[in-house]
């Protein structure tokens, strides 16, 4: 993908020639000091400019066992290396040799015995962060790169990728703050330091690209880190501000479209637990509510209603219950169990409950 990058880029930034791309890199210094960006100084980086980075999201499965490799070349109709088939018939009974002609998926009885225990197994899912775009914006007296990323889940077709727009100085922020906060972790990841000239040029955007890709997959490789509000936050409050503005000035077709974006962010990135992903729920039900689609407002609402299961004083319960019952009235649902739980609440509270829209407006926001 970043060589796409470096191929749209190159006629766009280079235009006439590697002469004005010089000239054009020397201009920079004076006319956009505030635009510095990235030193060339990619140590620990692949320079390459193509491809992805992936790493599992499950602390505990941080690489494939050799049994999960046996799963998934089966899965994929291989045939197995000749020292894996060795280690299978030395562990257990000898069984029958693999039919050798192509194309076939028969399995041996260890391999079909493994088959059956991992069925039930849990198989970790990793994400992939893949720069697809870098446009380069100018705003009155500064100019910058904004690349655009895709979070994407590996190893099964996804159908709802998110994608979040950050400039160089949202990711050294990031760095900064995860470096403060957890030195040792951070002592092993690499981040390009800044450089003063040839900030837009099409291979050094292209390069940085692929360095992005790389950092955030380093992050998300390190367990404390991508369970941090820092990390976390990076993706999608901006995100969730924006929808919250949209909400509050009726935009909701807009507000609607931030508000998804953000629960996919949430989702993949194993945020689905929550204050804020609680917050991008009730968000979705009220936009869903006011554009006239009742059906995925009491879908979210219900989502809610399962993670706030065994709390009864979290702030949103009783303004999710209360448009969970309206909502199942008018689709014609079951509504008895959120009626009797919203009275409970209501018999041991004082004052009348705030309806979801209220809640989304005046909730505060870091």
């Amino acid at each position: 993908m970043a060589s796409r990058i470096l191929h749209r880029l190159r006629h766009a930034l280079t235009g006439e020639g590697e002469q004005d791309g010089l000239a054009a890199c020397h201009a920079e210094v004076d006319e956009f000091p505030e635009s510095s960006e990235l030193e060339d100084d990619t140590e620990g980086l692949s320079t390459r400019l193509s491809g992805t980075l992936s790493f599992t999201s499950n602390e505990e499965e941080e690489e494939e066992d050799d049994d999960d490799i046996h799963v998934v070349r089966q899965e994929r109709g291989e045939s197995l290396p000749p020292d894996l088939l060795a280690d299978a018939a030395e562990n257990g009974e000898h069984s029958p040799p693999l039919t050798e002609h192509r194309g076939s998926n028969m399995l041996t009885r260890q391999l079909q015995e493994l088959w059956r225990k991992s069925r039930g197994s849990f198989v970790p899912q990793r994400l992939l962060f893949e720069v697809t775009s870098a446009n380069v914006v100018n705003e009155r007296n500064s100019k910058y790169v904004l690349y655009t990323i895709y979070l994407i889940r590996a190893g099964q077709f996804d159908k709802a990728p998110a994608a979040v727009a950050r400039r160089y100085s949202d990711f050294e922020r990031l760095n900064r703050r995860l470096r403060r906060h957890f030195g040792s972790d951070m002592a092993g990841v690499s981040f390009p330091r800044k450089r003063l000239r040839c900030n837009f040029t099409a291979e050094t955007i292209a390069k940085r690209s692929r360095a992005f890709e790389q950092f955030l997959s380093h992050l998300h490789s390190l367990p404390e880190i991508r369970r941090s509000a820092d990390y976390l936050e990076f993706f999608f409050l901006d995100g969730l501000q924006g929808a919250q503005r949209l909400t509050r000035s009726g935009a909701y077709q807009e507000a609607l479209a931030a508000w998804t974006n953000a629960h996919r962010l949430q989702d993949k990135l194993g945020a689905g637990h929550s204050g804020h992903f609680l917050l991008t729920l009730a968000g979705l039900a009220v936009c869903h509510q006011e554009l006239e689609q009742p059906g995925e407002a009491h879908a979210s609402c219900e989502q809610a209603l399962r993670l706030l299961e065994a709390q009864d004083s979290h702030p949103l319960l009783a303004p999710f219950l209360q448009a969970h019952i309206h909502l199942a009235w008018m689709l014609g649902k079951d509504k008895r169990q959120a009626e009797s739980r919203l009275r409970g609440l209501q018999d041991a509270s004082v004052g009348g409950v705030p309806t979801l829209k209220e809640m989304l407006i005046k909730q505060p926001l870091p």
